[in-house]
């Protein structure tokens, strides 16, 4: 007895004739109702009676049974970085280069893509043996991957993110270059799937790398202070948090960690414009002047530049 065809699945079937709409492919059934259409728009190649031809199973919008030859733009196991382009309540569609996107259920997503965005996807067969796409791409990643010999301490490098776990990012370079950013190390929350550039900051022993979004720390000790500085004077000198302060508190609010905060601290506290008392930090007068100074260069800056473009 023949298998039935099933959609979402590759199958090669032999033409058995020829209409105006285009070719009727061999159902497996004996019947020619069960024959399915291979439709002129969707043969790549000319096809005649008693070729085989390999297609992608698909129903059409009446629910019958379709076949196009345009097949995924990658192999089972394989993976890719793929648009999603449409969602559903059991899941989302991907685009692969197939005529209709395949799915991937709920279960196999990172986070909840949405539509234009772009993923990282695996594409394998599920039990029924039709295709589907699944975020779990770590072990193909790894196996994709080569060795970072060639990258150089403190170049930038870029890449779209693959997993994102308690610990950090997961991402992989145009080289194909497996990199991992620690989340002391993001200047911002990060989603399964952007793009993002890095710093690289150590070259591993297997190959991979680890990165960083933050400045290097001369830049960012000052960049750090200028953000402490400008958020208490904008809030009459003082705010609620020291180098007491939770970690996860000052990650909130300020986007960095708890060791760049304290050292940010230590240098406003070093040049005398803050102090700290009882777990609350304070401009001192020193600080205030340089806050005004600031906000008054950044004014006339604003000032100049919109007379020349006037």
């Amino acid at each position: 007895m023949a298998t039935a065809l099933a959609e979402n699945t590759i199958a090669t079937l032999k033409v058995l004739r020829q209409s105006e709409q285009g070719a009727f492919l061999d159902g497996g059934t004996g019947n020619t109702n069960d024959d399915i259409l291979l439709h002129r728009d969707q043969q790549t190649t000319p096809v005649t009676i008693g070729d085989e031809v390999t297609v992608f199973l698909y129903k059409d919008p009446k629910g019958r049974m379709t076949a196009s030859m345009r097949l995924p733009a990658m192999s089972v196991g394989q993976i890719g970085y793929v648009e999603v382009i449409n969602r559903t309540s059991f899941g989302c569609f991907v685009e692969v280069g197939t005529e209709r996107g395949i799915f991937m259920p709920h279960a196999e997503m990172r986070g909840r893509p949405q539509v234009g965005e772009k993923v990282w996807v695996r594409l394998y067969e599920d039990k029924s043996g039709r295709l589907a796409v699944s975020m779990d791409v770590d072990d193909a990643m790894r196996r994709a991957a080569k060795p970072a010999e060639a990258a150089v301490l403190g170049s930038e490098i870029r890449g779209a993110i693959y997993n994102i776990t308690a610990e950090g990012a997961f991402f992989i370079t145009p080289e194909r270059w497996l990199a991992f950013i620690h989340r002391s190390e993001m200047t911002r929350s990060l989603k399964v799937g952007e793009m993002v550039k890095a710093r690289v900051t150590y070259k591993r022993e297997d190959g991979r790398l680890n990165a960083s979004m933050r400045p290097v720390k001369e830049a960012a000790l000052v960049s750090d202070g200028d953000t402490l500085l400008t958020y208490l004077g904008q809030r009459n000198g003082r705010m609620p948090y020291s180098d007491k302060s939770a970690s996860d508190i000052i990650k909130a609010k300020f986007g960095f960690s708890k060791a760049a905060f304290k050292r940010a601290i230590g240098h406003l506290m070093k040049d005398g414009l803050v102090y700290q008392e009882e777990g609350w930090t304070f401009l001192t007068d020193k600080g205030k002047e340089a806050f005004l100074k600031a906000n008054d260069g950044n004014n006339a800056k604003g000032h100049h530049e919109e007379e020349c473009g006037r």
